[in-house]
């Protein structure tokens, strides 16, 4: 168990430092809405290949965890990377000039549906770009758990452990 625990840090603490060790200050606007189409099917990727190892681990329920911890981290550094980017292509999309800690703030914010409202999308192109995050959010979070729940009781049926349905 601590060991996968460390995994599921280790994961999001890299890919948190690689957020902010990216040199992401171009202003390329259509490469980066490429980039966040592909960052959104490298995530589904990236859960279906966690899903595949979930189904083959000895401790499917442990493995589960990671995925989750790794997905979610992955998620949301690419939106909070499509934020910042955002804001360097259209200065004024935001109603404030967003370094990458408000990106990712704003992202969480916006993926916890707390929505404080103090860092708000102004322009067309962000409240576009929020609302993609929003039902991105929904159908990870609704999804990945469905999905990722049946390869847990698939995995613990393969090992003799699960309930037959």
């Amino acid at each position: 168990m601590a060991v996968s625990l460390a995994r599921s840090v280790g994961a999001s603490v890299g890919l948190v430092t690689a957020y902010y060790l990216l040199p992401m200050d171009r202003h390329l606007e259509a490469l980066t809405a490429l980039a966040l189409v592909g960052g959104l099917l490298a995530v589904g990727l990236f859960l279906g290949w966690e899903v595949w190892l979930i189904m083959r681990s000895p401790w499917p329920r442990l493995k589960a965890v990671e995925a989750v911890a790794a997905t979610v981290a992955l998620y949301l550094v690419l939106f909070a990377s499509g934020y910042y980017l955002l804001e360097r292509a259209v200065p004024g999309s935001f109603t404030e000039s967003l370094s990458r800690t408000d990106a990712l703030y704003f992202t969480f914010t916006t993926f916890t549906t707390v929505g404080f409202g103090d860092i708000v999308a102004v322009s067309e192109t962000g409240r576009v770009l929020v609302m993609c995050q929003m039902t991105c959010s929904l159908l990870l979070v609704g999804l990945a758990v469905r999905v990722i729940g049946a390869a847990v009781r698939l995995g613990l049926r393969r090992q003799g452990r699960g309930r037959p349905e």
